[in-house]
């Protein structure tokens, strides 16, 4: 039980997808000009996220290791469809909103992360568990990320206004500088809250770099990068 705890809270914090191991960030900057944009992308995510770790944790004994990626991401793939297809029937504006971001899922580095790294070696329920944890943190970045945006670019929080009237609103903020401008102060917030926890506890700052790639061993790991 413990470790079942473990995996799901990882997402929410540690490994918070967008923040701490800067996964998914082309999603995270491209639709999150209003909270109800992130948490209908988020909320997809999850769903993808959820399904694939699932069916891929099931069957990862009978799938041909040559042949894992190709099968991630018809999997994947098959999913993103059922997304669109429901989304398409129940939530319409929102797709249309989305807009190539929905069936770009299929290529979300989150996705296929999760399935090589986890999915495909660890049984059903701690699959679920840490798909859950990482979708979930997904979700809840991209609807912060998205309300602060629409705050200060619109005074508004899913199209309820929250501003006072004479507000101004600074409308780069729901532009494309503005993504780049928010997700670059919450990266600074929460590597100072970091540092000062550290110094808190008399430990050593953790250094940024091992921050982001610590949980990705795609390039060889830390030493290797650090040794080029």
């Amino acid at each position: 039980m413990s470790r079942l705890v473990k995996e799901f809270a990882k997402g929410l914090w540690a490994e918070l997808p967008p923040f701490r191991v800067l996964l998914g960030l082309c999603p995270t900057l491209a639709v999150t000009s209003t909270a109800e944009n992130g948490l209908g992308m988020g909320m997809a995510v999850v769903f993808v996220l959820t399904m694939s770790n699932l069916l891929i944790s099931s069957i990862r004994k009978i799938i041909p290791a040559k042949v894992r990626i190709a099968c991630f991401i018809v999997i994947t793939a098959s999913l993103v469809v059922m997304v669109e297809l429901l989304m398409q029937a129940y939530v319409y504006p929102l797709y249309q909103k989305l807009g190539i971001f929905v069936p770009l899922i299929v290529v979300n580095c989150l996705i296929l992360g999760r399935a090589e790294a986890f999915a495909s070696k660890n049984g059903v329920v701690l699959s679920i568990a840490d798909a859950l944890g990482m979708g979930i943190g997904f979700t809840l970045s991209l609807t912060f990320l998205g309300a602060v945006r629409e705050i200060l670019g619109s005074g508004t929080v899913f199209g309820t206004q929250v501003m006072w009237e004479s507000f101004h609103p600074a409308g780069l903020m729901v532009m494309a500088p503005g993504a780049f401008i928010g997700l670059g102060v919450i990266l600074a917030g929460m590597n100072a809250f970091n540092r000062y926890q550290s110094r808190k506890r008399g430990e050593t700052p953790p250094d940024v770099m091992n921050s982001a790639c610590a949980h990705c061993g795609a390039c060889g790991g830390i030493e290797n990068l650090k040794d080029k």
